[in-house]
């Protein structure tokens, strides 16, 4: 394959297009779980990711475990952003201007659990993520995270405990003739 100088696209340039093609929808995904919905925070990261890989790319092939590579590169890029000086500075608003009030309003649900998730800190929202989502075992989550288990399951423990708490203050009891 020729890139745009003409010249024979090496290996790792090909094996890395094929990587970008084939899992960045699904790093995206868990990026969106990572950001709390953030969609923008989320192309952030993994744009980040992705430039890591491609950065050390040689570390990455010798990883073995290209999945649990890619977990833990998301999660250490969402706690490099939250760490920025910026970031610190920002003060979140309930609503964004430029933001089309359908994208808001269209799933109640699911911008309660977004925002419940946006409380965690991101270690512990990663934790939360990685075993529900991702369905991966406490020694997998560890792993991605680069942490004991001990660790995995009381943050686990704890932002299961918060989401619970978060959510149900926002559910809306349902009146005592209304149900069936």
């Amino acid at each position: 394959m020729k890139d745009h100088r003409g010249s024979e696209r090496s290996e790792r340039e090909t094996e890395y297009h094929e990587l970008v093609t084939r899992r960045r929808p699904g790093m995206l995904r868990t990026a969106v779980l990572l950001a709390a919905g953030d969609s923008h925070l989320a192309e952030d990261l993994v744009q980040t990711t992705l430039t890591r890989l491609y950065l050390n790319w040689t570390a990455f092939r010798r990883a073995g475990n290209a999945d649990a590579y890619i977990r833990r590169s998301l999660v250490n890029a969402l706690i490099d952003e939250r760490r920025r000086v910026w970031r610190r500075r920002e003060q979140p608003v309930a609503d964004i201007p430029d933001r089309a009030p359908a994208e808001t309003a269209a799933d109640p649900a699911g911008q309660a659990i977004r925002q419940a998730l946006r409380e965690l800190p991101p270690r512990m929202r990663a934790a939360v993520v990685f075993r529900y989502f991702h369905d991966l075992d406490v020694a997998e989550t560890a792993h991605a995270l680069g942490c004991s288990e001990g660790t995995v399951k009381s943050q686990t423990s704890r932002g299961l405990d918060r989401l619970r708490t978060a959510l149900e203050s926002t559910v809306t009891p349902v009146p005592e003739g209304a149900k069936s």
